[in-house]
């Protein structure tokens, strides 16, 4: 791949990733395009779950500005960061890694979760959206009767 490829998906990965930290899902939105391939690496079953509907697959822009709104409704805003460790970039594809710290807004438990971030960037558009995090961390902050360490 052209390091030009290369350098045109860093800017756009940092952009969303600067967009994302900011908070406005429709900001968000206008990186993505019109069709997006968007997967979560979590159970099917468990998908759209009442407690967790933002974790189920989309397809296009209006999906991905549901899913940063449907996040920032089931948790309490103030209680959120999210470290990148890492991006690493080979040609329209990157890889963030981190870990995000949360709080479930209908528990009150807050949680970390490792995840990685698998995009890819054509024509300055997201197009693919493939998320692998740590799901029993998350599940367990939504689930009432979840107890953790230290609990």
């Amino acid at each position: 791949m052209s390091v030009e490829a290369s350098a045109r998906t860093r800017q756009v990965v940092q952009e969303l990733l600067r967009r994302i930290g900011a908070g406005d899902p429709d900001r968000i939105g206008e990186l993505y395009a019109e069709e997006v391939d968007w997967e979560l690496d979590w159970p099917e079953a468990e998908h759209g779950r009442a407690a967790t509907p933002w974790i189920r697959r989309r397809s296009s822009r209006a999906d991905a500005v549901a899913n940063y709104r449907e996040i920032a409704e089931h948790h309490v805003p103030g209680e959120v960061g999210t470290e990148i460790e890492r991006i690493l970039v080979d040609g329209n594809d990157a890889v963030v890694t981190g870990e995000i710290r949360q709080t479930a807004r209908s528990t009150g438990r807050a949680y970390r979760a490792r995840f990685a971030l698998h995009l890819t960037v054509e024509n300055g558009l997201v197009t693919r959206n493939h998320v692998y995090e740590d799901s029993l961390a998350v599940a367990q902050a939504f689930d009432g009767a979840a107890v953790g360490p230290g609990d």
